[in-house]
């Protein structure tokens, strides 16, 4: 089904229970004894109690995966880094370009680096942990060491291969996808596979590792859609490759507002913790705040992807504005949109002076035009706010 629609089926009441338990999904009973099942943010493929359930975003595949990927590093990824072909939905596409990169990456060979490895050995090598060598009680062997070891168990190439190994546990990945992957998992057999549930291990982009960049955060990316596959509270267990619209697009507003706001100096926080009332009872926490000078806030920023149908004028989402401006003490707030959810609107509020700004950010432009609208709204941003 598509993000924005929803689908008839037939389920059991434990079935349809457990979808609406998972957070997929909503589900509602018909008249007919059938269930409408409409999605509720997320995007991908999942499996609930024996239910495959298929979200195809309303953006183009190519441009989720550039969302995702610029929040995460906005100075590594390219629109054009993510080569996709006609596939319709997310798994396909997101397993294609990874194998294809990671073959990429992998054609100048399997990388090598140094690791760290704590060990207990029968001679010395590198240094020796004195600690952990006190508690042996005087014993002269074992000897607890650390040393630095060159291989190919490094974190850029058990990310790679983690993915694969994941991608493959997921359906509709295409066999011809599949064999690759399988290759891919095969030459990088010496990389230990990650746990699931478990950090990320951290990497650094270097000149050493250049040709595995845009592998590596593919992969990345695939890993952290496969972290919606969880167990959740009671007996419901999730195992999918989801991603939540809502998230994706709040990440992505205010890292690339953040960005195009660093020209006018100051600075930006996101996720601020603010209190609206002087008790400190009420805690608020707008996407992003930007302070001009010091630490006196000059505007404050809220992301709204609205994955929902939505009509008429978005209430409680001026309420939450205007509770923003008030405790920050601001005369204008700004509400930004994806395009298609609510109009570019302003709202005067009575007796307060304050106004609410709705922006609308086109997903589907390309990368220039994506670029040029998020310049345009942090301009309004620093605009001078009514009697500032």
């Amino acid at each position: 089904m598509e993000e924005l629609g929803g689908k008839t089926a037939a389920l059991t009441d434990a079935q349809a229970a457990a979808l609406a338990a998972s957070g997929v999904v909503r589900v509602s009973r018909r008249r007919s004894g059938t269930w409408e099942v409409e999605p509720c943010g997320k995007v991908g493929v999942a499996r609930v109690a024996g239910v495959e359930i298929r979200i195809t975003p309303k953006i183009p595949i190519r441009r989720l995966l550039f969302l995702i990927g610029y929040a995460r590093d906005q100075g590594g990824w390219r629109d054009e880094d993510v080569e996709l072909a006609d596939f319709p939905d997310l798994v396909p596409a997101a397993a294609h370009a990874f194998a294809r990169q990671a073959e990429r990456a992998l054609a100048g060979g399997v990388l090598q680096g140094y690791r760290t490895v704590d060990d207990a050995l029968p001679v010395v090598r590198g240094r020796i942990r004195q600690r952990d060598q006190v508690r042996r009680w005087g014993l002269p062997a074992p000897v607890e060491v650390s040393y630095d070891d060159f291989s190919v168990d490094i974190a850029e190439n058990q990310l790679l291969r983690t993915a694969a190994s994941e991608l493959l546990a997921l359906p509709g990945v295409p066999a011809a996808v599949r064999t690759r992957l399988r290759a891919i998992a095969h030459r990088l057999a010496l990389a230990t596979p990650l746990r699931r549930g478990r950090p990320l291990p951290a990497w650094r982009p270097t000149r050493l590792n250049a040709r595995y960049h845009h592998a590596v955060r593919l992969a990345e990316l695939v890993l952290r859609g496969r972290s919606f596959d969880q167990d959740w509270p009671g007996t419901v267990r999730v195992n999918g490759f989801l991603f939540d619209m809502v998230k994706v697009f709040e990440d992505f507003v205010t890292v690339a507002l953040a960005e195009a706001l660093r020209p006018y100096g100051g600075r930006c926080k996101a996720q601020a913790r603010l209190h609206l009332t002087r008790e400190r009872r009420v805690l608020l926490k707008p996407d992003l705040v930007w302070y001009a000078t010091g630490d006196r806030p000059a505007a404050v920023v809220d992301a709204k992807y609205k994955a929902e149908r939505t009509s008429g004028v978005p209430q409680q989402d001026l309420y939450q504005m205007l509770a923003y401006c008030t405790a920050l003490g601001l005369p204008r707030g700004h509400l930004v949109y994806a395009k298609g959810q609510q109009p570019e609107l302003t709202h005067h509020v009575r007796n307060s002076g304050v106004e609410l700004v709705q922006h609308a950010l086109d997903l589907e432009q390309d990368l220039p035009g994506l670029r040029g609208q998020v310049a345009r709204i942090a301009e309004a941003i620093v605009s001078p706010s009514p009697g500032g």
